[in-house]
């Protein structure tokens, strides 16, 4: 156990600001760890400032002069994360037109971090577990079997157990990573830390943009301490530096403060956030019109799956198409005129135009007799003009969680690496 001198001094190097006993035991267990050469999972919820603690473990190991890699699992397309971590040769694949290393190759004789582990997908898993069980690894597209030496920390803000139940993650490759845990914990449980933050950001933004530094009122103060920060150390430096630059009293009042905090904590007067809801809420009819949009781009690809089939000769239940257009009001019209047929195979249906403010009803282009059915009409999948409102909502999302893409994909019920490649897609970034 390190005595409060040694334990300040890494709190000076690594900036890291607070005194919560959880804290001082995670930062004790890294400088404890670091002489070894055991794998490390460190876990706590995004934007507790987990990232800290490999750069500590490598700077107090006897790799500390060799190379320090942090890898973003979750913002790595899964389709090129292998090479990304172990390499490709020439030839592996289209656009592989030279070998390249990978990142345990270039890390060999260091460590690697390898933030957001619970993304990676589970053939990556597979390769990652080989690493750590007997340091070999192949490159993509080769079968000669490669040696790497490197330590590996990882982090994740997943719930790990429940990953496992649910088959998203290895069971064996977990306990290979928890050789040694090291929990953060969150900003909401660290009682004055959350002050001492706030005034070491204020400090530090006052430098940065040349201007006097914020305060607090005392009752500012108090809600500060009792809201639940679910972006956690992030989502205070965000708040702090917007209050610095937008507000021109430097003395920050409660009223004041309320305007940058999207909810409040349960003791507070306000509303509490629920960072993650089973539960649909919606705050306006714009959220609300977002959200019927999208469920009715789903419902939309089920309708053209269907007619696909029709049009390439394929027995179609109609009760099942009925079933599919009853789940949305929009579709009632298609639902009635399916309800009567027999005997009748329609030829297309058209397609549906979707804008931010009008939904148009699917209806029914043709009904013919089967025998009377001679020349197919092609069916082609039209663009449904959903991309500015699915931008939007995104942004909306983003905007909401304070650009927590974890929160903002809870929202939209898609993974973070489909809201990943939105953001991409729409230049969000």
């Amino acid at each position: 156990m390190m005595n409060n001198s040694e334990l300040q001094n890494i709190k000076n190097k690594f900036g890291i600001v607070g005194a919560d006993p959880a804290l001082n035991r995670a930062i004790d267990v890294a400088v404890q760890v670091a002489s070894t050469d055991l794998s490390v999972l460190i876990t706590g919820e995004s934007g507790v400032g987990k990232e800290k603690f490999p750069q500590i473990i490598h700077q107090n190991s006897a790799r500390k002069h060799n190379k320090y890699i942090a890898v973003n699992c979750g913002a790595i397309p899964e389709g090129t994360i292998d090479s990304e971590l172990f390499g490709h040769v020439k030839g592996s694949f289209t656009g592989a037109t030279n070998d390249r290393k990978g990142y345990f190759e270039e890390a060999n004789g260091g460590t690697i971090f390898l933030d957001e582990v619970g993304e990676l997908p589970l053939s990556t898993q597979v390769r990652l577990l080989r690493v750590l069980e007997a340091g070999e690894y192949l490159k993509v597209g080769s079968s000669e079997v490669y040696k790497t030496n490197v330590r590996v920390v990882a982090a994740t803000n997943l719930d790990m157990v429940r990953a496992i139940s649910e088959g998203k993650f290895r069971e064996d490759l977990y306990y290979r990573l928890n050789t040694v845990p090291i929990s953060v914990p969150p900003l909401r449980q660290r009682g004055d830390d959350i002050y001492l933050l706030f005034r070491k950001f204020a400090t530090d933004f006052a430098e940065k943009y040349k201007m006097p530094a914020v305060s607090l009122s005392s009752e500012a103060k108090q809600l500060l301490q009792r809201y639940p920060w679910p972006g956690n150390v992030r989502q205070l430096k965000n708040v702090t530096e917007q209050i610095s630059v937008l507000e021109t009293d430097r003395e920050i009042s409660r009223d004041t403060l309320v305007n940058y905090l999207p909810s409040s904590a349960p003791n507070s007067n306000l509303p509490m956030l629920t960072a993650a809801s089973n539960d649909k809420s919606f705050h306006d009819e714009r959220e609300i019109l977002y959200q019927v949009l999208f469920d009715m781009k789903k419902d939309m690809n089920d309708l053209k799956k269907l007619v696909n089939e029709i049009m390439q000769g394929r027995a179609v239940n109609v009760e099942n198409i009925s079933a599919v257009t009853a789940q949305d009001h929009s579709f009632q019209n298609l639902r009635n005129q399916f309800d009567d047929v027999s005997g009748f195979t329609p030829e297309i249906i058209t397609d549906t135009t979707l804008t931010q403010t009008t939904v148009q009803p699917v209806t029914v282009a043709k009904i013919k007799s089967h025998h009377d059915i001679q020349d197919t009409d092609v069916f082609e999948e039209e663009n449904f003009s959903l991309e500015d409102a699915e931008k939007e909502m995104i942004v909306k999302a983003l905007e909401k969680h304070n650009n927590k893409r974890k929160y903002a994909a809870q929202d939209l019920k898609i993974s973070e690496r489909t809201l990943y490649r939105k953001i991409k897609q729409y230049g969000l970034e």
